[in-house]
């Protein structure tokens, strides 16, 4: 059973007033853009989430039988690598960003149980450091372990940036892998995004994106 009108386009981005929304004339489809620190939750099968990831992972999941759907865009603040999986105000931001997906698109009727979940993104790009995105492709797969969920498909690590064109209603994903030229782009929208969050942990707050 398709979503119903009421349950279409429900968005939750950083400012969702703002939301990138366009109509693509090659893929047929309205084009919903995401970037670091957003989601999007969809029921509407002309809808396309599409995102471009360097060291940041996207999530994308969805009920098979309802066609709901949606993807995040995460990187979780850089940290001593010691402290990755022990401290709380890195885990949190992973966490929010995985767990407001899933309550979303559950709270829309769809089980648990049923969700299938797809992974990408994680790639050490040129300019970045500390093997981040390598750690936030341990997180994301840590976080399916701790919490019962299995992947059924995944692309993460390696040192490209992707782009990722999301179908919710059907599952589908087409992986784009970016040539070395774009990948500078990405690298400085994603810094912009990781200075903005260790500012916001230096002043003893960090924004969860409500």
């Amino acid at each position: 059973m398709m979503a119903t009108r009421q349950q279409e386009r429900r968005v939750q981005t950083r400012n969702s007033s703002e939301v990138r929304r366009y109509f693509d004339s090659k893929y047929k489809h309205m084009v919903v853009k995401l970037l670091p620190g957003e989601h999007y939750v969809s029921g509407e099968p002309s809808e396309m989430i599409v995102t471009v990831l360097g060291s940041c992972v996207a999530a994308c999941i969805r009920d098979p039988e309802t066609g709901i759907g949606g993807m995040n865009h995460f990187m979780l603040p850089e940290g001593k690598p010691g402290d990755w999986k022990v401290s709380n105000s890195i885990m949190r931001y992973g966490n929010h960003a995985m767990e407001v997906l899933v309550n979303e698109i559950i709270h829309f009727g769809c089980p648990r149980e049923r969700l299938e979940i797809k992974l990408f993104g994680g790639g050490n790009v040129i300019g970045a450091s500390g093997n981040v995105g390598h750690r936030n492709a341990d997180f994301v797969e840590d976080y399916l372990k701790n919490e019962g969920f299995v992947a059924v498909a995944k692309d993460l690590r390696g040192d490209c940036a992707r782009r990722i064109h999301y179908y919710p209603a059907t599952g589908k994903v087409d992986r784009l892998l970016m040539r070395r030229a774009s990948d500078r782009q990405v690298f400085n929208k994603e810094s912009s995004y990781q200075r903005n969050i260790k500012a916001e942990d230096s002043a003893g707050e960090i924004e969860l994106f409500d």
